[in-house]
């Protein structure tokens, strides 16, 4: 939610200035780079840890 209203603000700016910032869109590029990092560091951590449980149900 917090993202929606974010982007509601800037699109309200671009709007109002027609002008493009750069800092706007340099800024939206890292927050979307941290959720995509964030993302795959989550599934690579569901991945591994089903790999462990599977080997280890595998040697009981």
């Amino acid at each position: 939610m917090r993202y929606g209203k974010e982007q509601n603000l800037n699109q309200e700016t671009i709007e109002t200035t027609n002008k493009v910032d750069l800092n706007d869109l340099m800024k939206k590029v890292r927050n979307e780079e941290k959720r995509n990092k964030r993302t795959s560091v989550y599934l690579s951590a569901a991945a591994i840890s089903a790999f462990a449980v599977f080997g280890i149900i595998l040697t009981l």
